[in-house]
């Protein structure tokens, strides 16, 4: 935090104005303006109680205002400024449960706890709690957490600032050390909890296991290699001919799921059924899904004609359902029936002119589910599994609402529902599932589709016996981005991935290079820039 302007008041000896500009500042960020009137302590410009004492002011009546703010707006405060986009209905939801279990303790355990003390307050208006049974709680919250903030603050500043000064001005000594304070102030007070080292965990997890990390970690030497081709082939763009079926340069992105779909149209049962859902009016759409789910049943899955990685795919249930989702996307979707059962990606080559393809890769894709223990609530099952507590912050988020649900032992409740990685599921590498009968169906169901010969099927099919007999049936086909997901499997390191992931780019330029022979169009820089482009906006 910059303290020049507090300095300012101190240097003109106005002490008062200067407290008063920390107590305003606890307004804006409470923890970090107690760090930066812990270090003003640390330099020797502020004494240690008055600065305490101005952040406690500030926090004590921000604490108010919060309850006031609930009080006066109810549920309608969370879609309000200041608070839209702050705080979910869900954790106010939540907020209150603790209250009706704990009663004023919540107060002073939302103090310490990171992420609970917004909603609690907020809850504690909606809730018209009684102001003086519950200010005295609020201040001795107060009381507990300022003085310790300012405090650890102030230590670690004097420490800092003694080994910077050595080597710069105090002024950038004291913005390095808040840095670092406030850095370890979140770190300290999320590891003081269970369920903040279990977040922490997570949070490590993500970070040290590349299946977790954004594509611009992982993609760089992949892309490095696919110029190394593009100047091999004589052209960059030649993997654009890969797929002349597929429209958006062979499914480079923004492709039509439902064109995709329709060129799959002879492969019959092997395919779920499906309908387009064009954008326009409402009542219309609901008309068409309902008569959709009328023929097929419920539950029916939504999804955007044109999108990717599970964004905007919803399974509904019933009517209801159907129409939020509706309202939500107004955009054309496919609506699909749901098919039950376990769920795989199988990557699919073909060289022009071969006989056969080939499976380049299966992924095994597991739903995440816990097990109820008949005491603990769903948010200790999902912090307390392996790979649920990966995605802990997620899983927390997507099941707000149900956090202090405690199910009967043996019940399973099941976290994920699609076949995405960034969406919960974990992918396993299935190459022993392969089988001569598995090859033949996957064979026959490619040919029908015209121009299509490199790509990734997601197909559901009843166990992992049925699907080895070449029993499934398709619920998407993805062109030329989609990867081989099998590389996300926890036992392969990044170097697998990268050498997967090479492999499969230098069959795709191999595939633009025989089309681009037999004549097929190969699309310029200037449209791929254009598509990109198209897609970002």
């Amino acid at each position: 935090m910059n303290l020049d302007w507090v300095n300012t008041f101190l240097q003109a000896g106005d002490l008062p104005l200067a407290l008063a500009a920390l107590a305003l500042a606890t307004l804006v960020s409470e923890d970090l303006t107690c760090i930066a009137a812990g270090l003003l302590v640390a330099a020797g410009k502020l004494a240690f109680w008055p600065a305490v004492a101005a952040c406690f002011v500030g926090i004590f009546i921000g604490d108010l205002l919060l309850v006031l703010l609930g009080r006066r707006l109810g549920q309608g405060a969370v879609g309000r400024w200041p608070l839209r986009g702050r705080v979910s209905v869900e954790a106010v939801m939540r907020a209150e449960r603790w209250f009706a279990r704990r009663g004023a303790w919540v107060i002073l355990a939302s103090r310490f706890m990171p992420g609970t003390r917004l909603p609690t307050y907020v809850a504690a208006g909606m809730l018209r709690v009684s102001w003086v049974k519950f200010t005295g709680w609020f201040a001795l919250a107060c009381v507990l957490w300022t003085p310790l903030l300012v405090g650890a603050a102030t230590v670690a500043g004097e420490a800092a600032t003694g080994w910077l000064q050595t080597w710069a001005h105090v002024s950038a000594g004291l913005v390095i050390s808040g840095a670092v304070v406030w850095v370890l102030a979140r770190v300290g007070l999320q590891a003081a909890t269970w369920r903040g080292r279990r977040l922490l965990l997570g949070k490590w997890r993500r970070l040290t296991r590349w299946e977790f990390w954004p594509r611009w970690a992982v993609y760089p030497p992949v892309v490095a290699y696919c110029l190394w081709l593009a100047l091999r082939h004589r052209g960059l763009t030649l993997f654009t001919a890969v797929n002349p079926g597929i429209g958006a340069a062979g499914g480079l992105v923004g492709e039509s799921k439902s064109e995709i779909l329709t060129g799959l149209a002879g492969a019959g049962d092997a395919v779920a059924p499906w309908i387009l859902v064009t954008g326009g009016d409402l009542p219309v759409r609901e008309d068409a899904v309902g008569r959709f789910a009328a023929v097929h049943g419920w539950p029916v899955v939504l999804k955007p004609d044109v999108g990717e990685r599970g964004t905007g795919v919803t399974i509904v249930r019933d009517a209801g359902e159907a129409r939020a989702a509706l309202e939500a996307e107004p955009r054309a979707l496919i609506a699909q029936r749901y098919v039950p059962g376990v769920e795989y990606g199988v990557f699919y080559i073909r060289i022009p002119g071969a006989v056969r393809g080939r499976i380049f890769a299966v992924t095994d894709k597991r739903m995440v589910e816990v097990a109820g223990d008949g005491r603990r609530t769903l948010e200790a099952l999902i912090l307390a599994d392996e790979r649920a507590v990966c995605m802990g912050s997620f899983f927390l988020e997507k099941f707000a609402a149900r956090l202090d649900e405690v199910s009967e032992t043996g019940r399973r409740v099941v976290l994920t529902e699609l076949g995405t990685h960034c969406r919960g599921a974990m992918f396993l590498d299935g190459a022993a599932l392969v089988t001569p009968e598995l090859e033949a169906e996957i064979e026959r169901v490619s040919r029908t589709f015209e121009g299509f010969y490199f790509g990734r099927y997601d197909v559901r099919t009843e166990s992992a016996e049925a699907f080895r007999r070449g029993e499934f049936q398709v619920i998407e086909l993805n062109g030329l981005t989609s990867e081989a997901t099998s590389i996300y499997d926890p036992q392969h390191a990044v170097w697998h991935g990268w050498r997967v992931l090479c492999e499969q780019w230098r069959l795709a330029f191999e595939i633009g290079a025989a089309n681009r022979k037999a004549g097929e169009r190969i699309w310029s820089v200037g449209e791929v820039v254009t598509l990109l482009r198209k897609e970002s906006a």
